[in-house]
């Protein structure tokens, strides 16, 4: 009797509720404010880039790295690391851009800088993921550790990666309430379409990373426990 849990569910639902806190955050930023803008005189046009960025950007295709070796658990292994690789570096370029647009908005709007934790949150976040990815590729691909302390150090990264995964998705959350918050304190009804959209996609994006999270613990494949075998039948 094999025992444990497999991966591959977990991914198949990660995506899922991938695509809906996507849509869901792409209708909120251009249905309920306004639309997206590199350059507007409406310069919440400009803000609105932020989260659409962070979350597609960076936590979905952050996620996308995570899943890809159970996702695809008979693809090449070195394959699958360049791709981790790859879009982990995509998801760190969007996730620095998205930040740039947050401090645009506050720059030509006259709001102040870094005064808020999910600011201060964000800014060590991305930090903390760029050391990761540096460290991950001198490390594990260019120009590579020896084979026994990359074996060492593989722990440690895998563990690390997901307390920065965590800490961005906490973030995420931190960030939809404050600015939800905001609207609220300006008007915005409480029990309106948009603040139930609000938090509905905050409260997928936490599904979506526990499902992320259990898909990267949990093994590709179930084995049979060594040391016991079938009971046969009578």
């Amino acid at each position: 009797m094999a025992l444990g849990v497999r991966a591959a569910p977990f991914t198949y639902v990660a995506h899922v509720l991938a695509v809906a806190a996507a849509a869901m955050v792409l209708v909120w930023a251009i249905h309920f404010r306004g639309g997206l803008a590199i350059e507007a005189t409406n310069k919440n046009l400009i803000f609105n880039v932020h989260p659409v960025l962070m979350l597609i950007g960076y936590i979905i295709i952050g996620s996308e790295a995570i899943m890809v070796y159970k996702a695809f658990p008979t693809l090449n292994h070195d394959t699958a690391k360049l791709i981790h690789l790859i879009l982990h570096g995509i998801a760190l370029v969007l996730g620095a851009v998205g930040i740039y647009f947050a401090f645009k908005n506050h720059n030509e709007s006259g709001i102040a800088n870094l005064y808020s934790l999910h600011s201060w949150i964000g800014i060590g976040t991305i930090i903390l993921y760029g050391i990761q990815w540096i460290f991950g590729f001198v490390t594990f691909f260019f120009p590579g550790a020896a084979p026994n302390l990359r074996k060492s150090v593989l722990p440690w990264h895998i563990l690390f990666g997901l307390f920065v995964y965590i800490l961005a998705l906490a973030n995420a959350s931190l960030g939809f309430l404050e600015k939800l918050t905001f609207l609220e304190s300006g008007g915005l009804d409480k029990y309106g379409t948009e603040a139930f959209l609000v938090n509905f996609t905050a409260l997928v994006v936490v599904l979506f990373g526990a499902s992320v999270v259990v898909a990267a613990i949990a093994p590709a494949r179930l084995e049979e426990p060594q040391g016991y075998a079938p009971i046969p039948e009578s």
